[in-house]
Formats: structure tokens, sequence, C-alpha cells
């Protein structure tokens, strides 16, 4: 079966509501390649490693949560940026970036997503949600007990993840009430210890979280920006080309990060 270009963004700008977003970069289709789409294949990043995967696996469409355009980037065309666009242009396949719209689906995005993997559950209504436009997600273990310590969590996120953890915790308490964010969220840390979190998990950490973390007693977890953010575009994607009666492939373009 086969769908329009214009038809499979219609499906995701429905999906994830892009206008409700302000954002760093423009979302929904940023490369427009041939107008029939068979097949999807998804990732987290546009590298060139992607583009490349995805038009030897005769892709007609990429769905990404990292796309190509970001806002106050150099806008020419050399280099990376050449070398990604032409082998989209050259391959006439189409590309769709979600950025924010992707991290805050309620239970398709990157942050419900890491919440399943990990066995999270957010807490109902406002109340399992902070931060900035609300993407930051806050709620407890879905099987109703919470962690011996901070230490338990991040071995627990590791063997999940199946990456090493950066974990700053003095506290050494019990761990019942955690808010989680994926990517590069650790400005959200503030507004987790504000809304009562005992821990957070991110995918990176700066120069001030770790201060932050030993002063006010709430663990901080960095478990890579890339690993966090490994399941929202396969579920928003398979979603859709279930939907529509499409083919889609997940590739994972391992990135240390």
């Amino acid at each position: 079966m086969s769908t329009t270009r214009h038809e499979l963004l219609h499906a995701f700008d429905l999906l994830l509501a892009p206008g409700r977003f302000k954002d760093y970069g423009p979302n929904g289709l940023q490369v427009e390649g041939r107008t029939t789409v068979r097949k999807i294949v998804s990732g987290v990043t546009a590298s060139r490693a992607l583009i490349e995967a995805a038009i030897h696996a005769e892709a007609d469409a990429i769905f990404v949560h990292h796309g190509l355009f970001w806002r106050g980037q150099d806008g020419r065309v050399t280099g990376w940026m050449k070398q990604r666009l032409g082998l989209l242009l050259g391959s006439d396949v189409n590309l769709f970036a979600y950025h924010l719209p992707l991290d805050a689906h309620p239970e398709l995005g990157n942050n419900a997503q890491l919440g399943l993997q990990l066995g999270l559950v957010a807490h109902p209504g406002a109340g399992g949600r902070f931060g900035e436009q609300e993407l930051g997600f806050l709620g407890a273990p879905d099987s109703g007990e919470g962690f011996a310590d901070a230490r338990t969590l991040a071995t627990h996120v590791e063997k999940v993840l199946k990456r090493p953890v950066t974990l700053v915790d003095t506290a050494h308490r019990a761990i019942k009430n955690i808010a989680w964010c994926t990517g590069g969220a650790q400005g959200y840390f503030e507004a987790a210890i504000a809304a009562g979190a005992d821990a957070f998990i991110t995918g990176e950490i700066s120069e001030p979280q770790a201060h932050y973390a030993r002063e006010m007693g709430v663990a901080f977890l960095a478990c890579g920006h890339h690993a966090t953010e490994r399941y929202g575009a396969p579920a928003v994607a398979a979603h859709v080309a279930a939907q529509l009666g499409l083919e889609h492939q997940f590739i994972d373009i391992d990135n240390p990060a």
C-alpha cells in the first residue's frame, strides 16, 4: 500500500500538533521528496549515516527527532549540510522532523516511551507534568514501589538503556517521586526540584546541575541524549505507518552522546 507525501504530513501533524509548541526549528516536512510513500524509516537524527541507511533500505520517507534546520545556524549549504541534502534530494527521499512535539506526546513521545521502558508512570492530570511547555514528566514506578536509593535507580536505568549513567547524589535516601525529560533537558532540573522530585532523569548534565543536586538533596541522572531519545520516533512512525498501511523500519545509528 502507499499514501501521498501530503497525507503523511497531515497524519504526523494531526498526531503531534506542532502548532502548540515554541520550538528551536521547523517541525514537519523539512525536505520534499517523491510524492508517493510506501516505506518510512525512522531514526533519532538526520545524520548522513541514517540517510544513507534509509536510502539503502529503499525508504520513501525518513522520520526523525533531530532534523537538519535549527534557529540561528549558518544558512549556507556547504560541508555536512551539502552532503546530507545531496543524498536526500538525489534519491528523492522526504525528510520529516518533529522536535518538541515528539518529546511531548502523552503516549508515543520520547518522554512517554522512556517512562514505558523504565517502568515509570506519570501522575494523572497536571500533577504529571512540569517545566516549560509542560514537557517534563513526573511520576513513580508502575510497581507502586520506589527505589531504595538513587544508586539502585541508576543501576536499573543502566540495565534498561545498556549504557553507563552519570549519577550525582548526596542524600542517599529512598526514591519515590521521579521526574524525567529526555535529551538535553538539564535546564529543567530546578523545575523538577520545585515539583517535588526525589530524582531527575535526563540525557545530559552541565556544570550547574551537580551543585543543585548536592545542595538540594535531589539526585540527578544523566543517561545519554541519544539513549533517552531512541524510543519516540519509532513509536510515532510505526503508529502512523500502521494507520496508513505503510512499511516501517527503525534504524538506530549508535551515538555515545
